[in-house]
């Protein structure tokens, strides 16, 4: 299966309530073959309005990021969410809604196999790397989990409510692109 063809199951998904406020589905953008993959929460309002990941104005600063380490959501990765429908008010998605939209995610990660999942923000990091995941005490610190490195950092949004965070975010991204050279990953 394609990711193209795995997006046309999950524009059909009608399993949980945010499918009924979507304007569009979430699904992911980027390199489908992507040795590094960026798993934030969920769309916010600009990304249902386009359709795409982090595109507001925290997609905006974590562009910046990427671009500092020769990263591009055009180019050498790939961006998602963990659920792929807009929650109300932008809230923090439900553990149940996570627990209905996981499998897409899950496919994603079997299709486009990457080395380093990025985990963007609290949400991704305490349900794909340890619910008890602190962001604030272990961004940037890599874990193994079945061959594939995960590390979480801070969510874009964080970091815009509040700034002193940004240069300890932007360390995390140095970690990224160290890590990447020292598993031979090309960019």
């Amino acid at each position: 299966m394609t990711l193209n063809e795995l997006e046309a199951k999950c524009k059909n998904c009608t399993e949980c309530e945010l499918c009924k406020g979507r304007t569009n589905l979430v699904f992911g953008m980027g390199k489908e073959d992507a040795d590094i993959m960026l798993v934030g929460e969920g769309p916010g309002e600009s990304e249902d309005l386009q359709g795409k990941p982090f595109v507001g104005r925290s997609g905006q600063l974590l562009d910046k990021f990427l671009a500092a380490v020769d990263l591009s959501r055009d180019k050498n990765v790939y961006i998602a969410n963990m659920v792929k429908c807009r929650p109300p008010k932008n809230r923090d998605p439900k553990p149940e809604e996570q627990d209905i939209c996981i499998k897409w995610l899950r496919e994603q990660f079997k299709i486009i196999k990457p080395k380093i999942v990025v985990c963007v923000g609290r949400i991704s990091a305490q349900r794909l790397i340890d619910r008890d995941f602190r962001v604030t005490r272990q961004h940037g610190e890599f874990i193994n989990k079945n061959g594939t490195l995960f590390m979480g950092t801070y969510h874009p949004a964080a970091i815009l409510r509040n700034p002193n965070n940004k240069e300890s975010a932007f360390g995390d991204w140095l970690k990224v692109r160290d890590k990447m050279a020292e598993l031979g990953i090309e960019i």
